[in-house]
């Protein structure tokens, strides 16, 4: 929900705290991301990206599916914030990896919303690559599901490809009911912050709601 429809999610009170998209922000031209990993606002890290093409919105983005897999920025990230103390960042999806953002990721029936290049970016129906947004039955160039069983929002840096892996470790309890998707802990809350200077994306302790760049949670 929220990818490619362009519809307002939630409410500004609770944008740091339940599911959030403000259509507004989420079809202005952009020339940064970020990406914070948070507890109700409390940063845990932030890493911050330069698109490749300036100019474009995130609904633009997301909606160009066909072909899609493309590699929407540039340079890795230009700035990266871990908060001392934070845990679970070894296999998390986006700082557990390197390289730049790669969106719209299909391979066979499968796809991923968001995913690093530092991570494994499949070519083949294997259920092995990571990220934000994913799904195991998908057309990803349309966007049509084949079940509601296989989405899941968020999975772990792993490698276990189908068929010999059957036990692939979700991000929470917020997938389907497919038999190898694997609940886990959940490591906090992500959102996303668009911007045109990188003087308005996130880069403190706290998490600001109130800034022109928000945009999804």
């Amino acid at each position: 929900e929220g990818w490619d429809d362009d519809s307002d999610i939630g409410e500004d009170a609770n944008a740091l705290s339940l599911d959030y998209l403000n259509q507004t922000v989420w079809t202005m031209p952009a020339s940064y991301i970020a990406i914070a990993r948070h507890h109700r606002g409390h940063l845990d890290a932030v890493k911050v990206f330069e698109f490749t093409i300036k100019g474009r919105s995130l609904s633009q983005r997301f909606k160009d599916m066909d072909p899609g897999r493309r590699i929407e920025t540039v340079g890795g990230a230009i700035y990266t914030y871990i908060a001392p103390g934070a845990l679970n960042l070894g296999d998390d999806p986006i700082f557990g990896v390197s390289g730049d953002l790669a969106f719209n990721w299909g391979y066979g029936n499968n796809g991923a919303r968001i995913a690093l290049t530092g991570a494994h970016l499949s070519d083949i129906d294997d259920d092995n690559t990571h990220g934000l947004g994913n799904n195991f039955a998908v057309n990803a160039k349309t966007g049509q599901d084949f079940s509601k069983n296989w989405s899941h929002e968020i999975s772990v840096i792993q490698d276990c490809p189908y068929p010999t892996c059957r036990a692939i470790q979700m991000m929470g309890t917020d997938h389907g009911s497919g038999p190898t998707l694997s609940s886990g802990p959940v490591y906090g809350n992500y959102a996303i912050y668009v911007a045109d200077s990188l003087a308005m994306v996130p880069t403190s302790t706290q998490l600001d709601l109130i800034i022109p760049g928000q945009c999804m949670n």
